[in-house]
């Protein structure tokens, strides 16, 4: 499809991991043309990456890297290129997981650890509200909305700072027996602990957000 009418493309990350199908019909019904594939040039000439994720966090990583797709994560956030994580696929983004003791590297595209959140109850599974920032691109018109989530870990603190004229990244909470991270919007990289594609009509919302962001 060509033209000023064209819709944004989307590649949804096929490395093994994620229910790639469900996130392609959300992606599709917030206006984008997906495709679901590994194959490094789509990946890479795609207006927008998701990358999915479920499981535990050392999977993760051991199936993308085994598909080069830390590579290609890096290289399109090196060109400014639009990545979304969603769940696991966030997580791994962080420079270090701890799963019942074994720990292991992340991407390490932000600082900081992955850990099992400190509730009562385990996993956190359900709709749950969050607390969004200003300015927030992800949940532009959003408000007093419940995402679906379904997790036992999560990263729990920020530390990134930045310097003008970089813009402060903007981070999402939400809280299951303590506050952990719910999203995060830095530059051409964000990611949620939520699922956007199991969340109803707030999901199409924030991907038809993230899809219109593409473009501009």
């Amino acid at each position: 499809m060509t033209g000023a009418t064209a819709r944004p493309t989307v590649v949804v990350l096929d490395y093994g991991s994620g229910n790639v199908h469900s996130a392609a019909k959300a992606l599709e019904a917030a206006g984008a043309e997906v495709t679901v594939t590994r194959d490094r040039q789509a990946v890479m000439d795609a207006d927008g990456l998701l990358v999915p994720g479920v499981g535990a966090f050392r999977a993760v990583v051991e199936q993308l890297k085994a598909v080069r797709g830390d590579e290609v994560i890096e290289r399109r956030l090196a060109g400014g290129r639009p990545v979304l994580g969603i769940c696991v696929g966030m997580q791994v983004l962080f420079e270090h997981g701890d799963e019942r003791g074994a720990e292991t590297d992340g991407l390490g595209e932000w600082p900081g650890e992955v850990s099992e959140l400190d509730a009562p109850v385990l996993p956190h599974m359900g709709w749950n509200t969050v607390e969004a920032p200003s300015g927030s691109v992800l949940f532009d018109g959003i408000e007093g909305e419940r995402f679906y989530f379904v997790h036992s870990y999560a990263a729990q603190d920020w530390s990134l700072e930045t310097q003008p004229p970089f813009p402060a990244p903007r981070v999402t909470w939400a809280e299951h027996g303590a506050r952990f991270i719910a999203a995060v919007e830095n530059g051409p990289l964000s990611a949620t602990q939520f699922h956007p594609e199991k969340s109803g009509q707030a999901g199409i919302r924030l991907l038809t957000n993230w899809v219109r962001s593409l473009r501009k």
